[in-house]
């Protein structure tokens, strides 16, 4: 298994719990860089993995086919960790990674464990209070969507409908006991809770 591993924003306390033990328990585990390799350092012996900056998506994608073809051989047998700094689920080098992965080698089971992301890290360095609905940006076109306290899901989707969304994915009471994740839209409720959320992606 290939699990991607958020580290947090760079404090060596912001780690989760998981995020450690997953680091002790890996056969093997790679690091896009030199400050998530000093923080795994301390829970075990990381590899750098070359993952350049550039623009230019032909030598990006042969890139990631080498780096997944090297991770595929060891995580079909063993548990495999990705640390990177911030959460391996938003603007992450994890992203394309997976995405090669199970392009090439679907034999292979990826997870993600959350980690501090940059967005919360800001709001908790900077006083910033939000409270109500905000917008995310690197500059790119939107693609996505997210709507909390998505009590009435059906009405919702609907809605995102008109704006272009096309693919769902529904959920409630996260890492708890009685979690729900649904993806097929016709299996989603009509109603939810307080702490539901509707993903919305374009296709």
């Amino acid at each position: 298994m290939l699990v991607g591993v958020g580290l947090g924003p760079g404090d060596p306390e912001l780690l989760t719990l998981k995020a450690v033990e997953t680091l002790k328990k890996s056969y093997k585990v790679y690091v896009p860089g030199r400050l998530a390799a000093e923080l795994v350092a301390p829970y075990a012996e990381a590899e750098i993995m070359d993952f350049p900056m550039l623009t230019d998506y032909n030598v990006l994608n042969a890139v990631w086919k080498k780096n997944a073809e090297m991770i595929a051989e060891e995580s079909r047998d063993n548990l495999v960790s990705f640390g990177l700094i911030g959460d391996p689920n938003f603007f992450s080098t994890f992203t394309h990674l997976k995405r090669v992965m199970k392009r090439l080698y679907p034999d292979v089971e990826t997870s993600t464990i959350p980690g501090i992301s940059s967005i919360t890290s800001f709001a908790a360095q900077t006083g910033a209070e939000v409270d109500a609905s905000f917008e995310v940006s690197d500059g790119s076109d939107s693609k996505y969507k997210i709507r909390l306290k998505a009590s009435r899901p059906l009405e919702i989707i609907d809605s995102f409908k008109k704006e272009g969304y096309s693919k769902f994915t529904f959920a409630e009471r996260l890492f708890s006991p009685d979690e729900v994740i649904i993806t097929e839209q016709e299996n989603i409720p009509e109603k939810g809770n307080y702490f539901s959320i509707i993903f919305a992606e374009k296709e």
